[in-house]
C-alpha cells in the first residue's frame, strides 16, 4: 500500500456546511476504496499565487492517506467534476507504507498532543490562579487604601470642625472685647462731662464763703 498526500483548494466563499460536505465525501471514500486516512489537516483560507476561476483566495486542505492507485483516481475524478474544488494536486510520499507503523506513530503523536494540551491547560490554570491571587491582593490593597482615605477624610473633617469652633470662639472673644471697649469709652465720656460742672460749683461756693468772711471782718473793724 502506498502513502499519498493530496492538497485540495476549495472555494473560500462556501458556507461551513457545504465545505464540510465536500470533506466528508472525500474522507468516506478512502475506507470504501480499501485505504486508510492518516490525517485531514485544514489550513484555512489563504491567498492564491494566481487567480483561479476568478478567485484570489482559496480554502486549503491537506489529506494524508494510504491506498492504491484506484483510490487516487477516484478521488481526483470527484474533485475534477466538483465546481466547489478550485484545484488539487496529489504527491506520492511512500511507495510501500507500513500501516501498523503509521498507526503507532499516530498514537504517539496523539498522546504527545494530549500531553501538550494537558500541560498547556495546567499552565493556563496556574496562570489564572496567580492572576486571581494578584487581583485579590490588589483588591485588598485598594480596600485598605480606601479605609485610609476615609480615615484621613474623617480626620480632616474633625480638624475643619475644630478650626471652625476655634474661629467662632475667637470671634466671640473679639466681640466681647469690642463691647468692653465701648462701655469703657462711655464711662470715660460720662466722667469727663461731670468734671467741669463740679469744678464751677466748688469755685462759686468758695467765692461766696470768702466774701462772707471779708464782710464779717469789715463789720468787726467798724464796731471797734
Amino acid at each position: 500500500m502506498r502513502r499519498y498526500e493530496t492538497i485540495a483548494i476549495i472555494d473560500p466563499d462556501l458556507a461551513d456546511e457545504e465545505r464540510a460536505g465536500v470533506l466528508e465525501r472525500t474522507t468516506d471514500l478512502i475506507p470504501k476504496e480499501g485505504g486508510f486516512l492518516v490525517m485531514l489537516d485544514e489550513w484555512g483560507s489563504r491567498k492564491l499565487a494566481y487567480e483561479i476561476k476568478k478567485k484570489v483566495r482559496g480554502y486549503y486542505v491537506r489529506i494524508d492517506y494510504c491506498g492504491m492507485g484506484s483510490l487516487v483516481d477516484e478521488m481526483e475524478r470527484l474533485f475534477r467534476i466538483d465546481d466547489k474544488v478550485l484545484k488539487f494536486m496529489t504527491v506520492l510520499l511512500e511507495k510501500d507504507a507500513d500501516i501498523e507503523n503509521i498507526k503507532e506513530e499516530m498514537a504517539i503523536a496523539k498522546s504527545e498532543a494530549e500531553a501538550k494540551s494537558e500541560a498547556e491547560a495546567e499552565a493556563a490554570r496556574k496562570k489564572a490562579e496567580e492572576a486571581a491571587k494578584e487581583a485579590d491582593a490588589a483588591a485588598k490593597e485598594a480596600d485598605a487604601a480606601a479605609k485610609e482615605a476615609d480615615a484621613a477624610a474623617k480626620e480632616a473633617d474633625a480638624a475643619a470642625k475644630e478650626a471652625d469652633a476655634t474661629e467662632k470662639e475667637a470671634d466671640a472673644i473679639e466681640k466681647k472685647a469690642d463691647a468692653t471697649d465701648e462701655v469703657s469709652e462711655k464711662v470715660d465720656e460720662s466722667d469727663t462731662d461731670n468734671i467741669p460742672a463740679d469744678s464751677s460749683e466748688t469755685e462759686t461756693v468758695e467765692t461766696e464763703e470768702t466774701e462772707t468772711e471779708t464782710t464779717e471782718t469789715e463789720i468787726n473793724k467798724e464796731e471797734q
